[in-house]
């Protein structure tokens, strides 16, 4: 993990993830430069490198500033911006009331260097608005945690998320934030920019087995596909739930819902580390999709008692991890299962020994 390569000013924030494999290099590039972004590179070259070109990325134009060295290695690059956070309450029946919107673009970022964690491979993206007419942060943050993985496990804090060495985690949290109406909900907004021949799907898997997030039995996931290959290169995955604690529990579950995948060429995302990387060709050359993912139950209460949310999502390479049965649910389903049929196979034994049993009194009639 590298904060700020080749820049000593703290002031902004670029922090390269970099995971060097038997033949390939795995580069996670996030940023607070604009929107908050993250880039993923992939390259067939244990040797490519990161190069930035640090006037031109924090000048006006900073198309070309950021690229792999070298080019060539590229074989697959995409970018997940996080662009927007909406507010909004019903204040009648199917009638939302929705208040001036948070656009990430226009925060002001801490430095990560003071949250970077070279042994947990974790660092913390911690923003307020730079103008807050309303209020709401004089006593809140907001914030996005990176943990990056050496190797393949399961989170331990909930939703306990199974992830790989080619993937890394991202936490979006609020935290203190004055709610600016009655049972209000908050929706993100997700970008992502991608080449052309790939296409972004949404995937919903459910599961009867809950034991690593209880009462969750939903999994979802943003899949890019190359559309000639229909082959997985990248996905942002999650679990349909938030939580209301930094320490959560089942009861501190929020309910969690994706509003629908659009093109969303109408919003580019600002960032300039997007068009650093990507050039001006974003949103022409490149497809940009976007999805809301909103946080609040029926009633609306869980955040405006603990004001607290947390959702994490978990972002890679290649197919996302998919859960299967643990070993305890497997014992159940066998003891369940198997009980009945055992009984039954023991009991048809009875019958036929007892039968067999009853008519070996008599002699055969000739």
């Amino acid at each position: 993990m590298q904060y700020n390569p080749g820049w000593s000013n703290s002031s902004v924030n670029l922090l390269h993830v970099q995971a060097v494999g038997p033949s390939d290099t795995l580069h996670y590039i996030w940023s607070s430069i604009g929107a908050p972004a993250v880039l993923l590179v992939a390259t067939e070259s244990r040797s490519s490198v990161l190069r930035v070109n640090w006037t031109q990325l924090l000048s006006p134009a900073p198309a070309g500033a950021v690229w792999i060295d070298p080019p060539s290695s590229v074989v697959y690059s995409a970018a997940i911006v996080f662009t927007k956070v909406f507010e909004y309450s019903e204040a009648k029946p199917l009638e939302e009331h929705f208040y001036p919107t948070y656009d990430l673009s226009d925060f002001s970022w801490d430095s990560v260097n003071r949250t970077l964690n070279h042994t947990a491979l974790t660092a913390e993206f911690t923003g307020i608005p730079a103008t807050d007419p309303s209020g709401s942060f004089s006593n809140g943050s907001l914030a996005f945690r990176v943990t990056a993985y050496e190797a393949s496990g399961r989170d331990e804090p909930l939703p306990s998320l199974l992830h790989t060495a080619n993937s890394s985690k991202v936490e979006f949290v609020l935290a203190g934030v004055a709610p600016r109406g009655n049972s209000s909900r908050f929706v993100l907004e997700v970008a992502t920019v991608e080449e052309t021949g790939v296409a972004q799907k949404l995937r919903s898997a459910r599961s009867i087995d809950d034991e690593y997030t209880p009462t969750i039995f939903e999994m979802l996931a943003l899949v890019a596909e190359s559309q000639n290959h229909s082959s997985a290169l990248s996905f942002l995955q999650w679990k349909a739930t938030a939580y209301g604690s930094q320490t959560p529990g089942r009861e501190d579950s929020i309910q969690c819902r994706s509003r629908g995948l659009q093109a969303a060429n109408w919003t580019l995302p600002v960032s300039s580390i997007v068009r650093a990387y990507f050039g001006e060709g974003v949103g022409s050359t490149y497809t940009v999709s976007a999805i809301n993912i909103s946080f609040g139950g029926e009633d609306g209460n869980v955040y405006q008692e603990k004001r607290y949310l947390s959702w994490s999502a978990l972002l890679g390479f290649g197919q996302p991890p998919k859960d299967t049965f643990s070993p305890l649910v497997i014992s159940i389903m066998a003891v369940a299962l198997g009980t009945p049929m055992a009984m039954l196979l023991l009991g048809s034994c009875v019958v036929l020994f007892a039968q067999r049993k009853r008519y070996s009194e008599y002699e055969p009639i000739n």
